[in-house]
Order: structure tokens, then sequence, then C-alpha cells
């Protein structure tokens, strides 16, 4: 049975990093905490992470439409 994690692209990154001067980055939505150590969470931890930003829908990756 697949996860619907594996549907997702592997990270909600979008290469427009704000993580050096905000708290969350406006490309993606994640922490800074999050962005460093995603390569490091388990799939539950990425699942919930996936589940704020899009509920959240404020980050560029949800409101700006891709080129």
């Amino acid at each position: 049975m697949s996860s619907p994690l594996h549907s997702q692209p592997d990270s909600p990154c979008i290469g427009v990093c704000s993580t050096l001067f905000d708290e969350v980055c406006k490309g993606c939505g994640r922490t800074a905490t999050e962005v460093s150590n995603w390569v490091f969470m388990t799939d539950d931890e990425k699942r919930a992470v996936w589940e704020r930003i899009t509920r959240d829908g404020t980050a560029m990756r949800f409101t700006h439409a891709p080129d």
C-alpha cells in the first residue's frame, strides 16, 4: 500500500528560501528547523509538516501558480 506522502514531491521546497531572515520560509512554509532537519525526519513527521503547511496555505508554494 502506498503512502500519500510519497505522492507528493520529496520536499516542499520551491527554491525560494527565506529561512536566513524569517522564522518561517516564505517559499515553502516550513520553519528553519524543519528545513534543516527534513532529510532526517520520519515519514510521519514529514506528513505532519505537509498537512500543516497545506492547511495554512500562505507559502508561495500554495499562492503562486507555477511558471
